[in-house]
């Protein structure tokens, strides 16, 4: 018997419920990002220095890759949550079917141009003669799990949005663990080097892919694979592409930023400095993915009180969203400003590269509240079907701001008789500032949205 476990969204606490899918969604995250840490971790000191920076190059292609996960998953799931909110099942198993339409068609696409021109995306993407072999190796393999990824991406996002967080978590922990004990076997016993990251991945991927997809074969869920979801509809995947697009250019926008600040810091430091940052970068990605947690915890209740016409939800929704988000902001910027050094020697023992990578774990730090504040708009917005406020909120720090500042500061630096590599690192904290500011200014713009009814 199906039970429409969505009716919760609208009845019980607003706490309670971010409590009830925040928490899975978080947890999903911090064991998400864990293992991806842990592929540096191993690699760090499993195979070398020189390593990590290879595997810190495939970092934005992977992101591209994801980016289109999440313009299917993020688009699929808040689009079923204010589907459901208007109480319309029929129309949420179609977007169910055409969603997983749309993923095979691009990811598809999307493995095959990566195939075909891979070595020039990796030179493209800050790779050199010392680090394209270790970049090319972890591609060749991890391809094929980046379609895996993208099709759980998009699963686990529709059982959030149809009512059930703890087995959405429950998918992607399982596929986690798994690729943290297979990374631990294939670096270390089987020595097979950074190769071996990139089967664990691959394996755990397709393991997650294959749990998340028996959820909706099941006749017991409330929204399940129907023969006529999959019927294609025109205005299925425009709604899915609109509000996808802002969680796509925004991991699009973050991977051709990064592509251009590798070859800052290759300029201003070499391949030590692309190492620091991949570093710096994977500890603020573990209190970003908390975030991102809280914040897809929030999307389905959002959006289905944005569907259900319920306003006053939605203002305490965003309210208390972003209140634990700024905390955990607060939390980040002070753990990478008091303890860069300990941070740092989670992932190597190399003191060239514990020393700049101590230099630049607070610059990217700093300003995580700031941060914070931009992601929950971005998200927010997102989930009521609000997709070009939500896509100006995310590129905002990202392009807007961080590409001319990563040329900006550098120079400002120099002439101040300061190293230039610090300029560069400081272009993240300056372009947070800005970015935030710009999210407050397109919040204040869209007050209207709380007053909404239907």
């Amino acid at each position: 018997m199906q039970i429409d476990k969505t009716k919760e969204l609208e009845t019980k606490g607003i706490g309670t419920l971010l409590l009830m899918y925040a928490l899975p969604s978080v947890v999903s995250q911090i064991i998400s990002s864990v293992y991806n840490i842990c592929d540096r971790i191993f690699i760090g000191h499993g195979v070398g220095a020189l390593a990590i920076a290879g595997l810190a190059i495939t970092l934005p292609i992977i992101n591209i890759i994801h980016a289109f996960g999440a313009l299917i998953g993020v688009g699929a799931g808040a689009r079923m949550s204010i589907v459901l909110g208007k109480k319309d099942v029929n129309w949420a198993e179609h977007i169910l079917g055409n969603s997983v339409i749309f993923t095979v068609i691009l990811s598809g696409l999307v493995m095959l141009f990566s195939y075909i021109f891979l070595d020039k995306i990796l030179f493209m993407f800050g790779a050199t003669a010392e680090t394209v072999a270790y970049a090319r190796e972890y591609m060749l393999i991890v391809l094929p799990g980046m379609f895996l990824t993208t099709m759980a991406f998009n699963l686990v996002s529709l059982m959030r949005a149809s009512g059930y967080p703890n087995k959405s978590m429950i998918v992607l922990v399982s596929g986690a663990v798994l690729n943290i004990a297979l990374d631990a076997l294939f670096i270390f016993a089987f020595d097979m080097g950074i190769a071996g990251a990139a089967w664990a991945t691959t394996i755990s991927m397709a393991f997650a892919t294959f749990l998340a997809m028996l959820h909706f074969v099941k006749r017991d869920s409330f929204i399940r694979f129907r023969r006529n979801g999959f019927q294609p509809k025109g205005y299925i995947f425009k709604n899915i592409f609109m509000i996808g697009m802002s969680p796509f250019l925004m991991n699009v926008a973050a991977a051709g930023v990064v592509a251009i600040l590798n070859k800052q810091l290759i300029r201003f430091g070499g391949d030590m400095a692309v190492g620091a940052y991949g570093i710096a970068n994977s500890f603020i990605m573990i209190m970003i993915m908390v975030i991102l947690g809280v914040c897809m915890g929030m999307q389905p209740i959002a959006g289905y009180n944005y569907g259900a016409g319920h306003p006053d939800r939605l203002k305490r929704v965003y309210i208390l969203t972003m209140k634990v988000c700024v905390a955990i902001g607060f939390v980040t910027a002070i753990l990478g400003c008091a303890m860069p050094r300990i941070i740092s020697m989670a992932f190597t023992s190399e003191t060239i590269l514990l020393d700049i990578s101590q230099m630049a774990l607070p610059y990217i730090t700093v300003m995580t509240p700031l941060i914070a504040f931009t992601i929950v708009n971005s998200n927010f917005f997102q989930s009521i079907d609000k997709p070009w406020i939500a896509i100006v909120t995310s590129l905002s720090r990202q392009v807007i701001f961080l590409i001319p500042m990563m040329y900006i500061m550098p120079v400002i630096y120099q002439n101040l008789g300061l190293d230039s590599l610090d300029g560069v690192f400081c272009s993240c904290t300056v372009s947070d500032v800005f970015g935030a500011l710009l999210a407050f200014v397109l919040l204040l713009t869209q007050k209207k949205v709380f007053k909404y009814t239907m």
